[in-house]
């Protein structure tokens, strides 16, 4: 593109500059033949004025005009000072007097008019160029006609020098433009060279290439754009390398958590299938199949409310938040009298928006974790308050606690702080990945607060 633009408008200044000066040339040939032939007509004008009065004076002393002819002209001999001028004196066709013998007079180009007017010719002879006037002499000397030829070859060879000058400085003026265009012209592309180069390297995987931006015009906006843009499609491709790493390893925790089961299953059917067993053992064994189903069955199950979480519509309704922890203790009484739990309840929030099948569940997964994390005899405290404007629900226990490499990870499916606490206790390690699903579709936020031997902090914080 940026070669087709130099030629192009290359071309359009060599046309418009040449054909400018074959206007100005033509301008001032024109001028230089006009100029000729007024002073040719004038001189002319001048002349036959002249020898009529000049014939006059020699009729009036009784003399022939061809007797005194050569006297009568020789005066006019100084017009042909300088070569340049001509002058020749006919009666009819009769070559009666001429200052240049050696110029060869052609009386068919130079006959005048029947009418007595004054006939102007521009001739060429070799390396000479002539203008010539021709005119019959006014009555009673119409019987004789005055030629003058004036050489002009100087003023149009000075004019040949000054376009052969001007077509040289054009050459050379078109040069310096061919030259300063492709340098204007590759200053503007380097830019657009640049974004190529860039987007092949994008393109190639080096999302951090940028341009260099450097100036407040318009490509230096260009610049700021397309880097922006950049930013985006890397911001975007990290995301999305994220999300595949995730996926990945969602399937390969998926896959181990499939493996055990299985294997075990499959090792007691081989069992009950291959070896001689007593009553009991064989209803050990089964009771391991059906455990192990068991857990196969709440995975799916988990999995099946994950993915239907992602899709599917909630109603709002108002919860009274009393009533909804009153329901969430309920379900886990048992777990709670078992390790001799001691809650505490406060509230300063009457109600959250949301849908209470959801609410129930994310409490209930929230508050299952915090009596999994404290020991036998320990204490939870949920507080729901307004912070900052917005109503939060805290869920604090003084169990274990995480480090904070572990708080970052804990949302993910089959992630487990404690793999073998994960398995005694049925978990799927996909509970808090369902409590983040629920607050998304809730339009809330999750956030951990824990420290190594210290408890952990839940804390749902509800934009709307």
């Amino acid at each position: 593109m940026k070669y087709r633009t130099f030629l192009t408008t290359l071309l359009l200044f060599l046309f418009t500059f040449n054909l400018g000066i074959l206007m100005l040339s033509f301008t001032m040939f024109k001028d230089t033949v006009k100029h000729a032939e007024e002073r040719s007509l004038a001189e002319h004008y001048i002349i036959t004025s002249a020898i009529v009065k000049d014939f006059q004076a020699v009729e009036s002393r009784g003399t022939s005009i061809e007797e005194a002819v050569d006297y009568l002209l020789q005066p006019y001999s100084y017009f042909s000072s300088d070569n340049k001028v001509g002058l020749a004196l006919y009666k009819g066709d009769r070559l009666v007097y001429s200052n240049r013998q050696e110029t060869g007079w052609q009386l068919n180009f130079l006959k005048p008019p029947e009418d007595g007017s004054r006939r102007v010719t521009f001739q060429e002879s070799g390396d000479h160029t002539y203008v010539m006037v021709s005119g019959k002499l006014p009555v009673p000397y119409d019987s004789y006609a005055m030629v003058y030829q004036y050489d002009t070859t100087e003023a149009i060879v000075a004019w040949k020098k000054i376009r052969n000058t001007l077509f040289l400085m054009g050459l050379g003026l078109s040069a310096l433009l061919a030259v300063g265009l492709l340098v204007l012209l590759n200053r503007i592309f380097k830019p657009l060279s640049q974004i190529s180069q860039t987007s092949r390297d994008i393109a190639a995987g080096a999302y951090e290439t940028r341009l260099p931006v450097s100036g407040n015009d318009e490509l230096s906006e260009m610049a700021q754009s397309f880097n922006y843009m950049a930013e985006e499609i890397q911001h975007q491709m990290a995301e999305l390398m994220i999300a595949a790493e995730k996926k990945q390893q969602f399937i390969d925790n998926f896959a181990h958590e499939l493996h055990t089961p299985l294997t075990a299953i499959y090792g007691y059917a081989e069992y009950l299938q291959k070896a001689v067993l007593t009553e009991d053992d064989r209803l050990s064994a089964i009771n391991y199949i059906m455990s192990e189903s068991r857990r196969m069955q709440a995975l799916a199950n988990q999995l099946l409310n994950l993915a239907n979480l992602r899709n599917d519509q909630i109603v709002w309704e108002a919860q009274n938040v009393t009533e909804l922890f009153q329901s969430v203790k309920q379900t886990l009484h048992n777990k709670i009298m078992e390790k001799e739990i001691q809650i505490e309840f406060y509230s300063e929030i009457e109600v959250i928006q949301g849908d209470a099948d959801l609410l129930k569940s994310l409490f209930v997964n929230l508050m299952d974790n915090a009596v999994k994390a404290c020991e036998i005899g320990g204490h939870i405290v949920v507080h729901t308050v307004m912070e900052a404007g917005k109503k939060t629900v805290c869920i604090r226990d003084n169990g274990k606690g995480m480090p904070p490499e572990v708080i970052q990870h804990i949302t993910e499916p089959f992630y487990c702080v404690e793999k073998s606490r994960n398995r005694k206790d049925g978990g799927t390690g996909l509970g808090l990945s369902i409590c983040q699903q629920i607050v998304l579709r809730h339009n809330a936020e999750l956030e951990f607060i824990s420290h190594t031997g210290e408890g952990t902090t839940a804390k749902v914080i509800f934009i709307q």
